[in-house]
């Protein structure tokens, strides 16, 4: 938008931007000229001010290479001032004859962050002429209220402000005016009636409670800040540009090149200065190496998290756990009496987890390879286990009837038994430590709140499943499918994402996961003897890659967390495959430029069937 000649205000311009503010006691006629955001402090802050002339504007095109003119340069001016160029931001808004926001914008944003609520709500509706007796007057001129986006509950809105104003009451122990507040502010807007009454119920509570109970940390926490962010969501954003737009284009722009580039696995962001593709050249594809410690198949399969040791297990009743600097056995683990089907190292992989067919659960010291723990409550097969994120506390899954699904301490107190009816195929903690996502092998999804242990929902399939993995960011599972598909289902609504399709799977168990620095790639075995990778933000099917012998099923794939161009793969065709490109971690070549993997070799032919 254009400068107002009228608008001028020549002492103290400060900015800010969509609920962050650091200036320390901002006056009202300084923020005549607000960018979206940065409110500066002691009025070291950007200097343009709302009161330069529109016609020192320059005559130019409208476009800018097709993209309008004024939208980029109010952008510019506001990425000036969230790198903290302020002169910067100041003088191009000279230049221009653009303001990133206007008078009205910025008045609002610090009338809430004031707690000016009377104020605020009329620069946010507009109101009626000063000469009648109400509303506000921007510049000598009346104001009409900011524009919203399409679809806008204006009342939903007015309850969000006046929310704000009866909990700041509350918290300053005014009950008078709090409970004014509830009866003649919010209760006349008809809202949800349960909230209404969760507020009232507040008006018990000690201040402390308060916060607790409202999940609100006060008025001079960042409820204001979170308040404005979620007001100006409702804005036009020609009118109130959300915050840190810049940044978040340029965001979008390398996401939209990393999902067109197939074979991206570097662990650094992409450079703004050209486009950006990976060689396949620098890709994981070729067997270097053969390992042949194992004595029965390979079932599952997990790296550390620092990436420098690699557990296996499977048909054989000890666990190997190799040194990933030299690929020689550190330790091997013989207690269990039956086959081991599934392991998990800590989050400081300190301990490791086995869960074996002879109905125990056992928890090893890593650094001395020596069992410190030993779960015997259950009477059938131990399936799946996951670690809390603190790694005081882990849950084991399994077939039987009464401790299907437990939590335990690392003492091996239990902690928690839910009462369930279906038998545990897989389970998995997501990162973040909130949910507990568990399949059964009734074909069924069940998410649980893992703070409180309640169930959030469940979804069921027509097809059974065989492993689950969490993504990193807490944000998706991902599933594989007897069908022969594997398929990413967002956590938070149930709904799937992608489906990834080629490989062959029907009645035996295979382990997919994710890969690449950055999880944007998907990788699974094949009862077909293959490995299976596919691009995660398209579904592209990238690599077909051999190294097992046919016949023979692919059964596990594990990428390593810590060097995004090792992973490795177990079948059951006597081989476990692993490749490593020229990264981090030392190889048993290191002078070799190529990626590798590496083959564990086993011994038998015996593929892990649904239980």
């Amino acid at each position: 938008m254009r400068f107002h000649p009228e608008a001028s205000t020549t002492n103290g311009s400060q900015h800010a931007t969509n609920g962050s503010q650091h200036s320390s006691s901002p006056q009202r006629s300084s923020l005549s000229n607000g960018t979206n955001g940065h409110a500066s402090t002691n009025g070291t802050s950007s200097p343009h001010k709302n009161g330069i002339s529109s016609s020192i504007a320059r005559a130019s095109p409208l476009s800018f290479f097709g993209h309008d003119r004024e939208e980029v340069t109010r952008l510019l001016i506001q990425g000036l001032d969230d790198l903290g160029y302020h002169g910067a931001a100041n003088k191009l808004s000279q230049e221009s004859g653009f303001e990133v926001e206007s008078p009205a914008v910025a008045h609002f944003r610090l009338a809430v962050l004031q707690g000016e609520w009377t104020e605020a709500e009329s620069l946010l509706f507009g109101s009626e002429p000063r000469d009648s007796g109400g509303g506000v007057s921007i510049h000598g001129r009346d104001h009409r209220g900011l524009r919203f986006v399409d679809g806008v509950d204006r009342d939903q809105l007015r309850f969000q402000l006046r929310t704000q104003k009866y909990l700041e009451l509350l918290e300053s122990k005014d009950l008078g005016r709090a409970l004014m507040v509830l009866r003649q502010e919010l209760t006349p807007l008809k809202q949800d009636r349960n909230q209404l009454q969760h507020l009232s119920s507040m008006l018990v509570n000690t201040p402390d409670g308060l916060k607790k109970e409202a999940r609100w940390d006060g008025a001079t926490g960042q409820s204001r800040q979170l308040l404005l962010q979620d007001l100006s969501r409702s804005i036009a954003p020609s009118v109130m540009i959300p915050e840190h737009r810049l940044a978040n284009l340029l965001d979008q722009v390398k996401r939209n090149q990393i999902s067109n580039c197939l074979y991206h696995n570097p662990s650094s962001s992409p450079s703004l200065f050209a486009d950006h593709m990976c060689d396949r050249s620098q890709f994981p594809l070729r067997t270097v190496l053969e390992l042949s410690q194992n004595t029965g198949e390979v079932w599952a399969m997990e790296f550390s998290h620092d990436g420098r040791r690699l557990a296996t297990c499977g048909e054989a009743t000890d666990v190997l756990i190799y040194d990933t600097s030299t690929f020689q056995v550190m330790y091997r683990l013989t207690d269990h009496t039956k086959q081991v089907a599934y392991l998990s190292w800590s989050p400081d992989d300190s301990k490791l987890i086995t869960c074996s067919h002879d109905t125990t659960a056992r928890v090893w010291d890593a650094p001395s390879g020596q069992c410190i723990l030993k779960i015997e409550h259950h009477n059938d097969p131990v399936t799946a286990a996951a670690w809390s994120l603190d790694g005081q506390s882990f849950v084991t899954g399994s077939l039987h009837g009464n401790h299907r699904l437990c939590l335990w301490s690392i003492s091996g107190h239990p902690i928690y038994n839910w009462q369930i009816g279906y038998r545990v195929q897989d389970c998995a903690l997501s990162p973040n430590g909130k949910r507990l996502v568990v399949i059964s092998s009734e074909n069924q999804i069940y998410v649980y709140n893992f703070e409180t242990r309640e169930e959030e929902y469940s979804i069921r399939l027509r097809n059974r499943m065989t492993c689950i993995r969490v993504s990193r960011d807490s944000q998706y599972m991902l599933i594989n499918m007897a069908c022969g598909e594997v398929q990413l289902i967002n956590i938070d609504n149930a709904e799937i994402v992608r489906r990834f399709l080629g490989q062959q799977q029907g009645e035996f168990v295979i382990r997919s996961t994710f890969g690449g620095a950055d999880q944007n790639l998907v990788i699974s075995g094949s009862e077909d003897a293959r490995i299976y990778i596919w691009h995660r933000q398209n579904g592209t099917l990238i690599e077909t890659l051999d190294g097992h012998q046919s016949p023979g099923c692919v059964n596990v794939v594990a990428w390593n967390p810590a060097d995004p161009c090792m992973f490795a793969s177990g079948g059951d065709d006597r081989k476990m495959v692993q490749r490593k490109q020229r990264f981090p971690i030392q190889t048993p070549y290191p002078n070799d430029p190529t990626p590798l993997r590496i083959i564990l070799v086993i011994t038998r032919w015996h593929r892990q069937q649904y239980l």
